[in-house]
């Protein structure tokens, strides 16, 4: 039987699997104004090792006091900055090393597995109710939507970054070595 690792436990856990993470994750948020998906996508991000945010449009902010309900104090682990415009970060993050994949439902798009995720990646999500804008589409290298097979028509955005961004690091971490229990690399 199962029990929950002790807090010892949990951070050599994250020990080991941040020894193989070498790509780099950054995340454009357009216009996400409620604060618990805010909080959400925080969480998301300092969990994930998400290195740089870059807000725009009319997004709130992760100083917002409701943002905190469900960041949880991951709001102040993270480093974002706040831009104007969709293409200001889409500038932002390619000059910061980044290719710029938005997640969304939209002709062209590749689906999120077959999407180009190595490397050093900038994820882009928009607004709760019309997604990213015609701006963020057009100023992304590639755009990718999540597969789904179910009867509603998309997901929360805070949903929707978690998939996108766990996704990411799947990637990269299925093609890295196992490290031992005594924190070696192993082949």
């Amino acid at each position: 039987m199962s029990t929950q690792l002790r807090p010892t436990d949990v951070k050599r856990l994250n020990r080991q699997w941040r020894q193989r993470t070498q790509g780099r994750i950054g995340l454009i948020v357009e216009s996400v104004t409620q604060p618990f998906n805010l909080g959400s996508i925080l969480r998301t991000c300092a969990a994930f090792g998400v290195e740089t945010l870059w807000l725009t449009g009319n997004a709130i902010e992760p100083t917002h006091p409701q943002v905190g309900k469900t960041a949880l104090g991951s709001e102040k682990k993270l480093r974002w900055e706040k831009l104007r415009t969709s293409a200001e970060a889409a500038t932002a993050a390619r000059e910061a090393g980044f290719r710029v994949v938005a997640i969304e439902l939209a002709a062209g798009a590749s689906p999120l597995h077959d999407a180009p995720l190595e490397g050093d990646v900038c994820l882009a999500v928009g607004a709760e109710d019309h997604g990213c804008s015609p701006a963020l589409l057009a100023a992304a290298d590639t755009v990718a939507f999540i597969p789904q097979i179910g009867r509603v028509g998309s997901l929360n955005v805070a949903v929707a970054t978690a998939i996108a961004v766990a996704e990411t690091r799947r990637r990269e971490w299925q093609s890295a070595p196992a490290p031992a229990e005594d924190g070696a690399q192993t082949d």
